[in-house]
């Protein structure tokens, strides 16, 4: 090759030959899958030389700078806790998402604790509680109003005060009949209990052993509604209840 030859910068392709592109690959693989196809097939049970090719373009690795082929990658733990936390209704258990993770309880907890902190300091407008006796995802409590405003669209849901009372009642006596509900208040619950039940905020719990009567207890979804971990978390009545002399000067005065 001459001077007036060489490309610029005087460099000699003869000397330093181009490897095909990876892309190439395609093109010779399409190429011997043409010819595959028209090569006539040999009756003696041995491949055409077309197959034969085809068999070893599709054979040959991707190439990634090391010649092997690069493994499918797992994706992180805290993605997986996240994917399945986010089709979930109910507080899932840290053992139930090691188990479906397939890895340690105490590395699934980590994650799950790692989580909840990097939601609040990024200040998201959710956040991952510990509720139930599980996990789940929940709207950050500064964000209630405007989410109130979309789900309920000027519509009042909200339980009536004889309900609230009721339930408060059966929160603390649990189990409890509707007959002690009703010494309670002063007033017949019948109703409101099959409100409640029909809310899901309580179920029954079976007969009183002395009565017979159906005996009711809260749920799972009560614990949900209120961000409890159990029914110990509940506040004491103890503060709210009147003192001893002022029960005995009101039955003295009467």
């Amino acid at each position: 090759m001459t001077d007036d030859q060489r490309p610029a910068g005087g460099v000699d392709p003869s000397q330093h030959p181009v490897e095909p592109a990876p892309e190439l690959r395609y093109d010779a693989l399409m190429a011997a899958a043409s010819e595959s196809a028209d090569a006539p097939v040999a009756t003696d049970g041995s491949q055409s030389a077309g197959a034969a090719d085809l068999e070893h373009v599709a054979s040959e690795p991707l190439p990634d700078g090391s010649g092997k082929e690069l493994p499918a990658a797992d994706p992180p733990l805290s993605a997986v806790v996240e994917s399945v936390l986010l089709v979930t209704d109910v507080p899932v258990p840290s053992v139930t998402l090691a188990q479906v993770v397939d890895r340690p309880t105490v590395e699934v907890e980590a994650v799950l604790h790692a989580l909840a902190q990097e939601y609040t300091a990024s200040g998201r407008g959710f956040e991952l509680r510990q509720v139930a006796g599980g996990w789940r995802f929940y709207t950050r409590t500064d964000c209630a109003p405007y989410v109130e405003r979309y789900i309920l669209d000027g519509q009042q849901a909200r339980l009536t005060q004889a309900a609230l009372e009721t339930l408060a009642v059966i929160a603390y006596r649990q189990p409890v009949t509707r007959q002690r509900v009703s010494a309670v208040r002063g007033v017949n619950v019948d109703g409101v209990v099959r409100t409640l039940v029909a809310r899901g905020l309580v179920v029954e719990a079976g007969p009183d052993e002395d009565t017979g009567a159906t005996r009711y207890r809260t749920t799972h979804y009560l614990l949900e509604r209120l961000g409890l971990q159990s029914l110990d978390e509940l506040p004491s009545l103890a503060p709210l209840l009147p003192e001893v002399d002022e029960l005995t000067s009101d039955s003295s005065s009467t």
